[in-house]
Protein backbone atom coordinates (compact mmCIF):
# COMPACT_ATOMS: atom_id res chain seq x y z
CA UNK A 1 0.00 0.00 0.00
CA UNK A 2 1.21 3.08 -0.98
CA UNK A 3 2.59 5.66 1.75
CA UNK A 4 -0.02 8.39 1.21
CA UNK A 5 -2.54 5.74 2.04
CA UNK A 6 -1.33 4.68 5.11
CA UNK A 7 -0.70 8.18 6.53
CA UNK A 8 -4.64 8.49 5.66
CA UNK A 9 -5.19 5.34 7.13
CA UNK A 10 -3.56 6.24 10.49
CA UNK A 11 -5.04 9.87 10.60
CA UNK A 12 -8.82 8.39 10.56
CA UNK A 13 -7.77 5.28 13.18
CA UNK A 14 -6.93 8.06 15.46
CA UNK A 15 -10.10 10.14 15.01
CA UNK A 16 -12.63 10.81 18.05
CA UNK A 17 -15.02 9.48 16.04
CA UNK A 18 -15.61 5.65 16.29
CA UNK A 19 -17.79 5.39 13.60
CA UNK A 20 -14.84 7.01 11.22
CA UNK A 21 -12.88 4.24 12.69
CA UNK A 22 -15.58 1.45 12.29
CA UNK A 23 -15.87 2.40 8.65
CA UNK A 24 -12.30 2.09 7.92
CA UNK A 25 -11.37 -1.12 9.92
CA UNK A 26 -14.32 -2.94 8.36
CA UNK A 27 -14.58 -1.60 4.66
CA UNK A 28 -11.03 -1.02 4.01
CA UNK A 29 -8.59 -3.32 6.35
CA UNK A 30 -11.25 -5.74 6.06
CA UNK A 31 -11.65 -6.40 9.91
CA UNK A 32 -14.54 -8.92 10.68
CA UNK A 33 -18.32 -7.73 12.03
CA UNK A 34 -18.05 -9.92 14.42
CA UNK A 35 -14.53 -9.90 15.47
CA UNK A 36 -14.34 -8.88 19.56
CA UNK A 37 -12.41 -5.93 18.15
CA UNK A 38 -15.16 -4.51 16.33
CA UNK A 39 -17.73 -5.73 18.68
CA UNK A 40 -16.25 -3.15 21.41
CA UNK A 41 -15.84 -0.43 18.38
CA UNK A 42 -20.00 -0.46 17.43
CA UNK A 43 -20.57 -0.35 21.72
CA UNK A 44 -18.75 3.13 21.66
CA UNK A 45 -20.90 4.08 18.72
CA UNK A 46 -23.57 3.22 20.56
CA UNK A 47 -22.52 5.19 23.30
CA UNK A 48 -21.13 7.92 21.44
CA UNK A 49 -22.25 12.06 21.44
CA UNK A 50 -22.89 11.43 17.81
CA UNK A 51 -25.14 8.80 18.33
CA UNK A 52 -26.66 10.13 21.42
CA UNK A 53 -27.35 13.51 19.81
CA UNK A 54 -29.53 11.47 16.97
CA UNK A 55 -31.34 9.79 19.44
CA UNK A 56 -31.93 12.55 21.71
CA UNK A 57 -35.09 13.59 20.46
CA UNK A 58 -36.76 11.04 21.64
CA UNK A 59 -40.21 11.08 24.46
CA UNK A 60 -40.56 8.64 27.11
CA UNK A 61 -42.60 6.12 24.89
CA UNK A 62 -39.14 5.86 23.11
CA UNK A 63 -40.79 7.83 19.56
CA UNK A 64 -39.29 11.06 18.12
CA UNK A 65 -42.64 13.45 17.94
CA UNK A 66 -42.31 14.55 14.50
CA UNK A 67 -43.52 13.29 10.96
CA UNK A 68 -41.02 10.41 10.44
CA UNK A 69 -39.65 11.77 6.71
CA UNK A 70 -39.06 15.13 8.46
CA UNK A 71 -35.94 16.32 6.75
CA UNK A 72 -33.61 15.06 8.55
CA UNK A 73 -34.47 14.72 11.59
CA UNK A 74 -37.53 12.28 11.47
CA UNK A 75 -37.37 8.98 12.68
CA UNK A 76 -36.56 7.17 8.70
CA UNK A 77 -33.69 9.95 8.56
CA UNK A 78 -32.05 8.77 11.90
CA UNK A 79 -32.36 5.51 11.33
CA UNK A 80 -30.42 5.89 8.06
CA UNK A 81 -27.80 7.92 9.68
CA UNK A 82 -27.28 5.48 12.62
CA UNK A 83 -27.33 2.11 10.32
CA UNK A 84 -24.47 3.98 7.63
CA UNK A 85 -22.50 4.49 10.82
CA UNK A 86 -22.12 1.21 12.01
CA UNK A 87 -24.61 1.56 14.83
CA UNK A 88 -24.91 -2.40 16.66
CA UNK A 89 -27.71 -4.25 15.60
CA UNK A 90 -30.11 -5.89 17.92
CA UNK A 91 -30.70 -2.39 20.33
CA UNK A 92 -34.31 -3.07 21.08
CA UNK A 93 -34.96 0.90 22.59
CA UNK A 94 -34.44 1.41 19.14
CA UNK A 95 -38.32 -0.41 17.86
CA UNK A 96 -40.76 2.64 19.14
CA UNK A 97 -38.75 4.51 16.03
CA UNK A 98 -39.11 0.96 13.58
CA UNK A 99 -42.71 1.06 14.60
CA UNK A 100 -43.40 4.88 13.61
CA UNK A 101 -41.54 4.04 10.41
CA UNK A 102 -44.05 0.95 9.52
CA UNK A 103 -46.89 3.03 10.58
CA UNK A 104 -46.03 5.52 8.56
CA UNK A 105 -45.08 3.32 5.38
CA UNK A 106 -48.22 0.91 5.91
CA UNK A 107 -50.71 3.78 6.47
CA UNK A 108 -53.65 3.90 4.18
CA UNK A 109 -52.73 7.50 3.86
CA UNK A 110 -49.53 6.53 2.24
CA UNK A 111 -50.39 3.89 0.13
CA UNK A 112 -53.06 6.13 -1.32
CA UNK A 113 -50.31 7.40 -3.18
CA UNK A 114 -48.90 4.20 -4.52
CA UNK A 115 -50.53 5.39 -8.47
CA UNK A 116 -50.05 3.38 -11.64
CA UNK A 117 -49.54 5.33 -14.27
CA UNK A 118 -49.27 4.00 -18.02
CA UNK A 119 -48.57 0.51 -16.42
CA UNK A 120 -45.94 1.45 -14.19
CA UNK A 121 -46.03 2.63 -10.49
CA UNK A 122 -45.41 5.60 -9.76
CA UNK A 123 -43.66 6.00 -6.22
CA UNK A 124 -40.36 7.11 -4.23
CA UNK A 125 -39.22 3.85 -3.82
CA UNK A 126 -36.44 5.49 -2.03
CA UNK A 127 -37.94 5.45 1.12
CA UNK A 128 -38.96 2.34 0.88
CA UNK A 129 -35.62 1.07 -0.03
CA UNK A 130 -33.71 3.33 2.87
CA UNK A 131 -36.02 1.68 5.74
CA UNK A 132 -35.04 -1.76 4.42
CA UNK A 133 -31.82 -1.36 4.30
CA UNK A 134 -31.55 0.21 7.85
CA UNK A 135 -33.78 -2.31 9.14
CA UNK A 136 -31.98 -5.11 8.30
CA UNK A 137 -28.75 -3.40 9.37
CA UNK A 138 -30.31 -2.78 12.26
CA UNK A 139 -30.91 -5.80 13.16
CA UNK A 140 -34.37 -4.53 13.70
CA UNK A 141 -36.04 -6.75 10.58
CA UNK A 142 -40.07 -8.79 10.78
CA UNK A 143 -42.21 -9.86 8.24
CA UNK A 144 -43.21 -6.33 7.59
CA UNK A 145 -39.53 -5.87 6.44
CA UNK A 146 -40.41 -8.43 3.85
CA UNK A 147 -42.99 -7.30 2.79
CA UNK A 148 -41.37 -3.76 2.18
CA UNK A 149 -38.95 -6.13 -0.10
CA UNK A 150 -41.68 -7.68 -2.12
CA UNK A 151 -43.21 -3.69 -2.89
CA UNK A 152 -40.09 -3.27 -4.31
CA UNK A 153 -39.58 -5.41 -6.53
CA UNK A 154 -43.58 -5.71 -7.59
CA UNK A 155 -42.95 -2.14 -8.32
CA UNK A 156 -39.83 -2.37 -10.44
CA UNK A 157 -39.90 -0.85 -13.58
CA UNK A 158 -38.79 -2.45 -16.88
CA UNK A 159 -35.77 -0.61 -16.97
CA UNK A 160 -34.79 -1.78 -13.81
CA UNK A 161 -35.08 1.14 -11.66
CA UNK A 162 -38.20 2.72 -10.22
CA UNK A 163 -39.85 6.74 -10.19
CA UNK A 164 -42.27 9.10 -8.77
CA UNK A 165 -42.71 10.92 -11.79
CA UNK A 166 -46.20 11.07 -12.55
CA UNK A 167 -45.89 12.02 -16.15
CA UNK A 168 -47.47 9.54 -18.37
CA UNK A 169 -44.60 10.10 -21.06
CA UNK A 170 -42.13 8.82 -18.44
CA UNK A 171 -40.32 5.58 -18.80
CA UNK A 172 -36.77 6.00 -17.05
CA UNK A 173 -35.77 5.59 -13.99
CA UNK A 174 -34.52 7.77 -11.56
CA UNK A 175 -31.32 7.75 -10.06
CA UNK A 176 -32.33 9.53 -6.90
CA UNK A 177 -35.01 6.55 -6.52
CA UNK A 178 -32.75 3.55 -7.63
CA UNK A 179 -29.99 3.78 -5.92
CA UNK A 180 -31.60 2.55 -2.49
CA UNK A 181 -33.85 0.44 -3.43
CA UNK A 182 -30.52 -1.42 -5.19
CA UNK A 183 -29.20 -0.93 -1.86
CA UNK A 184 -31.72 -2.63 0.60
CA UNK A 185 -32.77 -5.34 -1.73
CA UNK A 186 -29.22 -6.61 -2.33
CA UNK A 187 -28.79 -6.46 1.31
CA UNK A 188 -32.23 -8.17 1.80
CA UNK A 189 -30.95 -11.14 -0.64
CA UNK A 190 -27.47 -11.32 1.28
CA UNK A 191 -29.09 -11.78 4.80
CA UNK A 192 -32.57 -13.71 3.50
CA UNK A 193 -31.16 -15.81 0.46
CA UNK A 194 -34.36 -13.96 -1.23
CA UNK A 195 -34.05 -14.86 -5.18
CA UNK A 196 -36.64 -11.99 -6.10
CA UNK A 197 -34.83 -9.88 -4.37
CA UNK A 198 -31.36 -10.32 -5.68
CA UNK A 199 -32.45 -11.00 -9.62
CA UNK A 200 -34.07 -7.05 -8.60
CA UNK A 201 -30.98 -5.82 -7.25
CA UNK A 202 -29.12 -7.31 -10.09
CA UNK A 203 -31.51 -5.58 -12.90
CA UNK A 204 -31.59 -2.23 -10.72
CA UNK A 205 -27.25 -2.13 -11.24
CA UNK A 206 -27.80 -1.94 -14.91
CA UNK A 207 -29.25 1.82 -14.38
CA UNK A 208 -26.35 2.59 -13.10
CA UNK A 209 -23.97 0.88 -15.17
CA UNK A 210 -25.06 1.65 -18.11
CA UNK A 211 -24.99 5.07 -17.89
CA UNK A 212 -21.08 4.31 -16.30
CA UNK A 213 -22.27 5.92 -12.86
CA UNK A 214 -22.92 9.54 -13.96
CA UNK A 215 -23.64 10.09 -17.83
CA UNK A 216 -26.54 10.44 -19.87
CA UNK A 217 -26.90 7.15 -22.45
CA UNK A 218 -27.66 9.75 -25.24
CA UNK A 219 -23.83 11.78 -25.22
CA UNK A 220 -21.95 10.47 -22.37
CA UNK A 221 -22.46 14.23 -21.00
CA UNK A 222 -23.16 14.78 -16.90
CA UNK A 223 -26.45 14.24 -16.01
CA UNK A 224 -26.41 16.69 -13.00
CA UNK A 225 -23.24 18.60 -12.36
CA UNK A 226 -23.90 17.77 -7.91
CA UNK A 227 -23.69 14.18 -9.25
CA UNK A 228 -20.08 14.35 -9.16
CA UNK A 229 -19.56 16.52 -6.15
CA UNK A 230 -18.87 14.78 -2.84
CA UNK A 231 -21.55 14.49 0.35
CA UNK A 232 -22.02 13.30 3.27
CA UNK A 233 -24.34 12.50 4.03
CA UNK A 234 -26.56 11.84 0.75
CA UNK A 235 -29.88 11.28 2.37
CA UNK A 236 -32.43 10.74 -0.44
CA UNK A 237 -29.77 12.43 -3.37
CA UNK A 238 -27.19 10.80 -5.50
CA UNK A 239 -24.01 11.67 -6.14
CA UNK A 240 -21.06 9.31 -7.41
CA UNK A 241 -19.21 8.57 -4.02
CA UNK A 242 -23.20 7.13 -2.75
CA UNK A 243 -23.32 5.19 -6.53
CA UNK A 244 -20.18 3.37 -6.11
CA UNK A 245 -20.32 3.10 -2.10
CA UNK A 246 -23.27 1.11 -3.11
CA UNK A 247 -22.08 -0.85 -6.15
CA UNK A 248 -18.74 -1.45 -3.88
CA UNK A 249 -21.62 -2.78 -1.08
CA UNK A 250 -23.27 -5.27 -3.56
CA UNK A 251 -20.49 -6.83 -5.79
CA UNK A 252 -20.35 -4.37 -9.05
CA UNK A 253 -17.42 -2.49 -8.51
CA UNK A 254 -15.46 -4.57 -10.71
CA UNK A 255 -17.60 -4.11 -13.54
CA UNK A 256 -15.27 -1.50 -16.40
CA UNK A 257 -18.29 0.99 -16.88
CA UNK A 258 -17.30 2.04 -13.05
CA UNK A 259 -13.71 3.26 -14.22
CA UNK A 260 -14.20 6.84 -15.46
CA UNK A 261 -16.21 7.45 -12.35
CA UNK A 262 -14.02 6.19 -10.21
CA UNK A 263 -10.90 8.19 -12.01
CA UNK A 264 -13.08 11.43 -10.71
CA UNK A 265 -13.18 10.34 -7.54
CA UNK A 266 -9.49 9.77 -7.16
CA UNK A 267 -9.17 13.01 -9.18
CA UNK A 268 -10.95 15.04 -6.24
CA UNK A 269 -7.87 13.30 -3.67
CA UNK A 270 -6.52 16.11 -1.72
CA UNK A 271 -2.30 16.83 -1.00
CA UNK A 272 -3.09 14.76 2.57
CA UNK A 273 -4.41 11.56 0.45
CA UNK A 274 -7.53 12.57 1.90
CA UNK A 275 -11.17 13.86 0.27
CA UNK A 276 -13.59 16.66 0.63
CA UNK A 277 -17.38 16.98 1.29
CA UNK A 278 -17.35 19.30 -1.52
CA UNK A 279 -21.35 20.36 -1.12
CA UNK A 280 -23.78 19.20 1.98
CA UNK A 281 -27.55 18.80 2.02
CA UNK A 282 -27.72 19.46 5.61
CA UNK A 283 -28.06 22.84 7.71
CA UNK A 284 -27.01 22.99 11.32
CA UNK A 285 -30.09 24.92 13.05
CA UNK A 286 -32.10 24.53 16.49
CA UNK A 287 -35.43 25.84 15.07
CA UNK A 288 -37.65 22.40 13.59
CA UNK A 289 -36.87 23.52 10.06
CA UNK A 290 -36.55 21.49 6.95
CA UNK A 291 -33.06 20.13 6.37
CA UNK A 292 -31.78 20.49 9.88
CA UNK A 293 -29.43 17.90 10.89
CA UNK A 294 -29.06 17.41 14.87
CA UNK A 295 -24.96 16.55 13.87
CA UNK A 296 -22.70 18.33 12.08
CA UNK A 297 -21.13 15.67 9.94
CA UNK A 298 -18.05 17.68 8.91
CA UNK A 299 -19.30 20.59 7.23
CA UNK A 300 -18.15 21.71 3.05
CA UNK A 301 -14.78 22.57 2.07
CA UNK A 302 -13.49 21.75 -1.14
CA UNK A 303 -9.77 22.10 0.69
CA UNK A 304 -9.84 20.02 3.48
CA UNK A 305 -10.74 16.78 4.12
CA UNK A 306 -13.69 15.35 5.32
CA UNK A 307 -13.75 11.86 7.78
CA UNK A 308 -16.76 10.23 6.45
CA UNK A 309 -16.26 11.20 3.06
CA UNK A 310 -12.56 10.04 3.49
CA UNK A 311 -13.81 6.38 4.95
CA UNK A 312 -16.18 5.93 2.41
CA UNK A 313 -13.97 7.38 -0.82
CA UNK A 314 -11.20 4.93 0.53
CA UNK A 315 -13.71 1.69 0.65
CA UNK A 316 -14.50 2.25 -2.78
CA UNK A 317 -10.91 2.26 -4.04
CA UNK A 318 -9.94 -0.09 -1.91
CA UNK A 319 -13.15 -2.83 -3.25
CA UNK A 320 -12.59 -1.40 -6.54
CA UNK A 321 -8.32 -2.75 -6.78
CA UNK A 322 -7.16 1.03 -6.53
CA UNK A 323 -5.91 1.31 -3.39
CA UNK A 324 -2.97 -0.88 -3.42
Amino acid sequence: MKAQNKEVIHRLLGSKEPSVKFKVLTGVLGKNLESSEIKALQDQIKSSPRAKLLLSQRDKAGKIPYNPYAKWYGAHWVLTDLADIGYPPGDETLIPLREQVYDWLFSKKHEKKIKSVSGRVRRCASQEGNALFYLLALGLADSRTDELAERLSKWQWPDGGWNCDKKPDAINSSFFESLIPLRGLALHARLTGNMNSKEAAKHAAEIFLKRKIYKTQKDGSIIMDDFVKLHYPCYWHYDILFGLKVLAEVGFIYDERCHDALNILESKRLPDGGFPAEKKYYRLAKEKVTGRSLVDWGGASKKHLNEFVTADSLFVLSKSGRLN
